[in-house]
């Protein structure tokens, strides 16, 4: 019989090794003794399955109500527990102490070593069966603490009920507890290695969440994969056409102002997707769709990095939002924050009593600016959980790509920290060395596993080679934003025109840097809160050149190399500043002015996608060339776009003044009729309709702007008009 040291440590949940004392353990005499710890019982009755033989009554050793009993023989069936409790209710009960491990040897190994690709198929908690018994396994990294335990919604939250077995190899808890089904809430309960009670943890591994506030993690099955597929990969091309439709689900509309009225998957599928499709977008951009406890956070302050926010419905809604996507042959990036993670009690932090995840020193594991803790990307453990999360939303939902943010403050070990509050590297820098050596890692192993996918960098600063292959010395990500392009040229915009020819190189200063990665131009949902208003509002002069300069610019935004983003509401000209809390501002569209704005944007798209030389060669120089960006007094600037047809060309013109230009001689590179193929200023979308008239501009042999050829148009003013070389 057991001793009674043993028996009270399980009863107060402070034995560390409970499989060493509960189920069933077999003797050297040959007997076999069955345990079973289950408060609130009045008799426990082992039976043997299939025959339903009563095999013992196991005695009461403990009145908290831990059960032992010695059999007469060798226990040589599987059995159940029949229980009567002292309310004289009755329960027939799988023993989860009399299943062995859950973790395969191969998944321990790779577990310990960190080198799991899919630490998710083996960690959390996954619904199976075992023995032709239904149930739920579970297992969490926790190697320092001294009990771990599952409690939920089945077990009354009694971390006493189900402590777990320590997979020593890997600092890994597991146990399979029959009867959880999919659906199940549960948390980890755990005692840090001196025995004191932690506050319950959320699973970081979870695949579902409660909805906020509640924090409980769910149980649910693991997505089918999601095969590649040849199409998407060419969409997502360097030379593909890409223009991004970056959104946040829960303000984009809504039922009402109800704060917890936002559509679910379903109702996005059937209203965004289309919408998108018939703008001409070829992606969406999500802002950060894994569980966050805070709305105000927009996502990027993310607990279940595993779990699609509950605030939409299930993940299998989110499934199906991905399969309409990919029917509309719309490309879905995701924002994916592993830079930093909040400080909820529920979270990551001091997970197991210790700095698991995070930094231990404040000075490297603390982010200042958005009071959250930083990713040890030291340990390899933690490496691996992020990269296997990149890897679970490209393979289990065919997410296109992730948009990493915060990539210079993981880059720089003294971002946005003053001296003295920095810890240096190991060579005295404040390069942050784990982290580049993570970024390579993910961006590798992404193109090793899923190639079709990409990576998208927010780098707000000058490191070299972010968007440039590892093999070249590179980070090894597809696309970087270009911060610098937004911020120059947002100021210029903001100008009234009568200075703008003082400050022309704000914008024309991006073509010198434009070919040292693969840019995208984003106009973010950065630009349009805390204060900035909206794109619109940033616009000088009244109404109506107001609308005339936003046209202008996308324009110009459309016709530079770069991939495109733009922020929803942006494109139909959204008034107020964004608020995550209220739906777009959808009754602007009557409107003339706002729908003559959406009108364009989706010409743009369209125009964007059908001419090669707009986007085939977007991060080489031979795609660009300027014509005359000296014109400062006017304020116009006219450039060359190619593609591999390096005759079949695309010129833009961009005149940032009210004034119009009749009879402005434009050199060409070629002999030929000019096309008018879109005009920012035309009365299709809100403009004063001046242009070359019957839109095509033959060329005559007169030099100019250091050509032999050129051409004369009718420029309009606070516009940008687009001409298609004819033969």
């Amino acid at each position: 019989m057991l001793n009674p040291d043993d028996i009270a440590r399980i009863c107060t949940g402070h034995h560390g090794d409970p499989f060493a004392i509960l189920g069933p353990h077999r003797h050297s005499t040959g007997r076999t003794s069955v345990r079973a710890f289950l408060p609130g019982a009045a008799q426990v009755l082992v039976v043997a399955t299939p025959t339903q033989r009563v095999l013992a009554t196991l005695a009461l050793r403990h009145p908290a109500g831990f059960f032992e009993r010695v059999l007469s023989s060798a226990l040589r069936s599987r059995y159940q527990l029949h229980v009567r409790w002292q309310d004289d209710s009755v329960s027939v009960l799988e023993d989860p102490y009399r299943f062995g491990p859950v973790l395969g040897e191969l998944d321990v190994w790779l577990l310990s070593e960190g080198t799991h690709l899919r630490p998710f198929e083996v960690l959390g908690a996954q619904p199976c069966t075992v023995d032709d018994v239904a149930g739920t396994r579970f297992a969490v990294w926790a190697p320092n603490a001294s009990r771990v335990s599952v409690v939920g919604d089945f077990n009354l939250w009694d971390g006493r009920r189900h402590p777990m077995r320590l997979r020593r190899e890997c600092g890994v808890w597991e146990i399979f507890l029959p009867g959880v089904a999919a659906g199940a809430h549960y948390k980890y309960e755990l005692c840090d290695a001196q025995g004191q009670l932690l506050p319950q943890r959320a699973d970081p591994y979870a695949l579902r969440a409660e909805l906020r506030p509640a924090t409980a993690s769910r149980v649910a099955a693991l997505p089918p994969l999601v095969p590649p597929d040849p199409a998407r990969r060419a969409a997502n091309a360097l030379d593909a056409p890409m223009s991004i439709y970056e959104v946040h689900l829960g303000s984009w509309r809504r039922h009402g102002h109800d704060p917890r009225a936002w559509l679910d998957w379903d109702a996005l599928a059937d209203t965004l997707v289309p919408y998108a499709q018939d703008m001409g977008f070829t992606h969406l951009e999500l802002l950060p769709i894994s569980e966050h406890p805070f709305d105000g956070s927009w996502g990027y302050q993310p607990v279940g990095l595993y779990a699609p926010t509950a605030r939409f419905g299930p993940p299998e809604g989110f499934g199906r939002f991905m399969q309409r996507c990919r029917a509309a042959g719309l490309g879905v990036f995701l924002d994916w924050v592993p830079a930093h993670f909040p400080t909820d009690a529920h979270g990551l932090g001091r997970f197991d009593g210790t700095h698991l995840y995070e930094y231990a020193d404040p000075r490297e594991g603390f982010h200042n600016d958005w009071n959250t803790l930083i990713y040890n990307l030291g340990r390899t453990e933690v490496r691996n959980f992020l990269v296997g999360n990149a890897l679970y939303w490209l393979e289990r939902f065919g997410v296109d790509g992730l948009r990493v943010d915060a990539v210079a403050s993981m880059l720089y070990r003294d971002y946005s920290r003053k001296a003295g509050e920095w810890i240096p590297n190991v060579h005295g820098g404040r390069e942050n060395l784990e982290a580049i050596a993570f970024l390579k890692r993910l961006n590798e192993v992404i193109g090793e596993q899923r190639p079709q996918a990409v990576t998208l960098a927010e780098e707000s600063t000058a490191f070299p080679a972010v968007s440039r292959p590892t093999y070249a010395g590179g980070l090894g990500f597809h696309y970087k934003w270009n911060m610098g392009w937004m911020h120059d040229t947002l100021q210029y915009m903001q100008r009234d025109p009568i200075h703008r020819q003082y400050h022309h190189g704000e914008m024309t200063f991006a073509p010198v840097y434009a070919f040292s990665e693969n840019f995208v131009l984003p106009l973010s949902h950065d630009e349009v809160v805390h204060g900035k208003g909206s794109l619109l509002g940033k616009m000088p002069g009244d109404r109506w050149q107001q609308f005339a300069n936003l046209r202008a610019y996308y324009g110009f935004m459309f016709a530079h190399p770069g991939k495109k983003l733009l922020f929803m509401g942006c494109e139909f000209a959204q008034q107020r500043e964004w608020n995550h809390d209220q739906s777009l501002d959808w009754h602007l569209l009557d409107d003339p002015l706002h729908a003559g704005v959406q009108r364009l944007v989706r010409d743009l798209n369209q125009l964007l996608r059908q001419t090669p030389a707009l986007h085939q060669l977007d991060f080489v120089p031979a795609g660009f060339e300027w014509i005359d960006h000296q014109d400062a007094g006017r304020s116009v600037l006219s450039f060359l776009r190619r593609g591999n047809d390096p005759q079949a060309c695309v010129i833009a013109v961009c005149n940032f003044t009210p004034t119009p230009h009749p009879g402005f001689r434009l050199g060409v590179p070629q002999p030929g009729a000019y096309r008018e193929c879109l005009n920012t200023d035309s009365q299709h979308y809100g403009g004063s309709n001046v242009g070359t008239p019957y839109a095509l501009a033959q060329a005559e042999p007169v030099p100019w702007n250091g050509r032999d050829w050129s051409i004369c148009i009718h420029l309009p003013p606070l516009a940008t008009v687009f001409l298609a070389w004819t033969p």
